[in-house]
């Protein structure tokens, strides 16, 4: 083989041909040399048995690998062409340099034989060759001219161009393309295109369907790869230049980085997801993976995860806390890589602060940003994140004024340069977050508030109400519904003077302006009706709460003090009952009372009852001062006292428009009765007025059973004052009505119609008559 090698070495086709001989050890050291060989050398005094080749041929520097595979007879041949040297006489000498080796049985005694050949003159040929074509370019100047013109404006440009051939490979780039790539020209020459564009066959075919279709293909945006592995997005035109032969065609590429405008729009989509989340979240626990996901998706990121010292940000830590425990709580990722085991081994680590990437942003509260984090020195997760083919990564407190709420960290398979721009957006957005995790908190301790406070009112006996300024119910308790017997669904749609009592209408709406106009009601007595027509006398404390000074709801907290008033008016009516008695026996009964207060069993004389009420007072009562009220009654019980006096009678006035009567003369009673008919009509005459009276009579003998009454309250509904007072209250307007035990007495002096049967408490049905003159 080593024969073969020399044959084609000394048979080459060329000009008379000159050869020097060194012979190298396998320390490259020289052993043997020819006569002539130092003039080929860098230094020739360095040409000498026993010195390194190198010294005297630095072209050898940098070949040791290939020297020693030769001499190992691993490679034949290796040659270095048109190596020039400069003689001190200036003229130029050019060698061909041939490297062969030489075997022994003994690996020691190797040797390497250098052929040097004197190609001096093949170089001047080729010199003058080239200087002949120099000349015949000359006379295509017109056209460099043109081309040193389209030159220059590609060097000026300041997008990217790029000119490949058919296959991809870049013939031509631009100073923008290198500056924008990375790469120097040399570096992409003949290189294919997918060393800086990611998806090159799709481009290729996107670029022939143009070409089918004669079109000028515009705004590819592609994702290239710049020479530090970062990622560009850039739009590219292209189009094709066709060539006489079919399949030669190059392809031109002008592309823009449109990087910087795809980062604006991302972020801006960023910034308005984030808000959407967080107004439209319910929860912490809601909202926290939807805005890891978020950043991700929009951004480019591939895994996001959540690290506080509290399960799920369950409460803040003070600024000034450097024995928290930080525990990834939440971590969302990209399906297209594979992160198991990363993502098992982060549910399991903690970090304090100031320890790797998490603990370093707690303790200095501001976002940080790592190019590559399996350079971090993370001793627990810089490998498992490299083998997950993780690289870039950058976190931000959630920060609130002093108050450190958890911290994010984002991870991108990328290789990524810090993003100042991006740290400082996300520290705002941490900030959005940490705003809209206390404003959660504090929903949820009101809630919370709400919750023990409407507990309390729902237990609560007393009545509870919110109503809004115009009068619809907002709320009210258990309590109230039960009392008043109406159900959510019609309190919803009822209004406050919906149940108000008639009779308290006018004053109650003159307070509830009141209490809108600022003022706080204390002891505010009411009545409201029950679903079933019922009365429920209330009393409380009313106020109004006010937002930028309108009123917007009123709270009313009442007592039902209906079981006390009806208390307060049996009381009241007894005490006035037992009074009229006392007034109506004789005074020898009066005198054995009060010596001896137990019951006299003696039988007196006749009495009769008659009780008389003015109908049409109540209504013009909230038109009338109380001093006109007071002189309008005065007028009418004036006439009746004249007419009591009249005719020997004993007149006892009652409560409010009510007038009593006792006497033992029943023709009396009833005569005065017809005489206060007619001043009544009298009255409405002289006043125009339009009142009515409605009478009652009754007649009884005072027996044991009434003194009893006197002294046993349980049995004032048995005495004959209380029947004539139902009577009365059971009559018709303009008429007067009596007992059977009166007609009897009265039957044959005066007119009587049979008016009926009526029902009288605790004695069943009683027939009456209407008295309607003097026969």
């Amino acid at each position: 083989m080593k024969y073969q090698v020399l044959d084609w070495i000394f048979n080459k086709p060329s000009f008379p041909r000159k050869f020097e001989r060194l012979e190298l050890d396998d320390n490259f050291c020289i052993v043997d040399t020819s006569e002539q060989v130092q003039r080929f050398a860098d230094r020739p005094k360095e040409v000498m048995s026993g010195k390194d080749v190198r010294l005297s041929f630095p072209e050898f520097i940098g070949l040791e690998d290939i020297l020693k595979s030769i001499l190992q007879g691993k490679q034949e041949l290796f040659e270095l062409q048109g190596i020039g040297r400069c003689n001190d006489d200036k003229s130029n000498v050019y060698m061909d340099i041939y490297i062969i080796g030489e075997q022994d049985t003994k690996e020691s005694d190797n040797r390497l034989i250098i052929l040097i050949e004197d190609v001096t003159d093949r170089m001047v040929l080729q010199q003058k060759l080239a200087q002949r074509a120099n000349e015949a370019r000359m006379l295509s100047s017109a056209l460099m001219s043109y081309k040193n013109y389209m030159d220059k404006v590609i060097l000026s440009m300041a997008d990217a161009l790029l000119v490949t051939n058919s296959l991809g490979k870049i013939k031509k780039v631009n100073h923008a393309a290198q500056k924008l790539f990375g790469f120097n020209e040399e570096e992409l020459i003949n290189q294919p295109i997918s060393l800086i564009i990611d998806d090159e066959q799709g481009l290729i075919k996107v670029i022939q369907q143009y070409t089918s279709l004669k079109k000028y293909s515009q705004n590819l945006e592609l994702v290239c790869r710049t020479k530090a592995k970062e990622k560009l997005l850039v739009a590219f035109s292209c189009s094709v230049v066709k060539k006489k032969i079919e399949g030669l065609e190059d392809i031109v590429y002008i592309g823009r980085d449109i990087t910087t405008r795809l980062n604006r729009e991302q972020r801006t989509y960023a910034q308005y997801s984030i808000t959407r989340i967080l107004s439209e979240s319910q929860s912490i626990k809601q909202a926290i993976p939807q805005i890891l996901q978020s950043i991700c998706q929009s951004l480019g990121w591939d895994l996001g995860e959540l690290w506080t010292p509290n399960q799920y940000i369950s409460k803040s830590v003070p600024g000034h806390s450097i024995n928290a425990i930080l525990r990834c709580v939440e971590i969302w990722s990209s399906r297209i890589i594979s992160v198991r085991e990363f993502k098992a081994i982060t549910w399991q680590t903690t970090y304090t602060p100031g320890i790797s990437l998490p603990g370093r942003i707690w303790i200095r509260r501001s976002p940080l940003w790592i190019n590559d984090i399996t350079e971090d020195g993370d001793l627990q997760r810089s490998q498992p994140a490299a083998e997950a083919g993780l690289h870039a990564a950058f976190g931000f407190p959630i920060l609130d004024d002093h108050e450190i709420l958890g911290v994010m960290v984002f991870f991108s398979r990328e290789i990524q340069r810090k993003d100042t721009d991006l740290l400082q957006m996300m520290g705002s957005i941490g900030s959005q977050i940490a705003q809209f995790i206390k404003r959660k908190q504090a929903e949820d301790a009101l809630v919370e508030s709400e919750e023990r406070y409407r507990d309390l009112f729902e237990n609560a006996n007393d009545l509870i109400q919110c109503v809004n300024a115009s009068g619809h119910f907002l709320y009210v308790n258990r309590a109230w519904r039960e009392t008043l017997g109406y159900s959510e669904a019609e309190i919803s749609h009822m209004n406050l003077f919906d149940i108000i009592h008639p009779h308290f209408q006018q004053r109650c709406r003159q307070k509830f302006y009141r209490l809108l106009s600022g003022e706080k009601l204390e002891q505010v007595q009411t009545a409201f009706l029950t679903k079933d027509g019922q009365t429920v006398f209330l009393e409380g404390n009313i106020n109004c709460k006010f937002v930028e000074g309108h009123p917007v709801v009123t709270r009313g907290i009442f007592r039902n003090i209906t079981q006390r008033l009806a208390a307060k008016e049996v009381l009241h009516y007894q005490q006035q009952t037992e009074c009229l008695l006392l007034n109506i026996l004789p005074s020898a009964i009066k005198h054995r009372l009060k010596e001896q207060p137990d019951s006299i069993a003696e039988d007196f004389a006749d009495v009769t009852v008659l009780f008389a009420d003015i109908i049409g007072l109540t209504d013009i009562a909230a038109s009338m001062s109380a001093l006109q009220l007071v002189n309008l009654l005065n007028s009418i019980f004036s006439a009746f006292d004249y007419l009591t006096e009249q005719y020997g009678l004993k007149k006892i006035k009652t409560i409010n428009d009510g007038y009593m009567i006792v006497g033992e003369h029943t023709q009396a009673i009833a005569q005065i009765a017809l005489h206060m008919q007619k001043a009544i009509a009298l009255f409405n005459a002289e006043n125009h007025q339009n009142f009515s009276i409605r009478i009652g009579i009754h007649s009884g003998i005072v027996a044991d059973r009434v003194i009893k009454a006197v002294n046993n309250t349980n049995s004032t509904r048995e005495n004959l004052i209380e029947i004539a007072k139902y009577v009365e209250s059971q009559g018709i307007a303009d008429k007067i009505q009596v007992t059977e035990n009166t007609y009897k007495r009265l039957r044959d002096e005066f007119l009587f119609e049979k008016r009926g049967e009526i029902e009288v408490k605790g004695k069943g049905k009683m027939t009456t008559y209407l008295l309607v003159g003097q026969k």
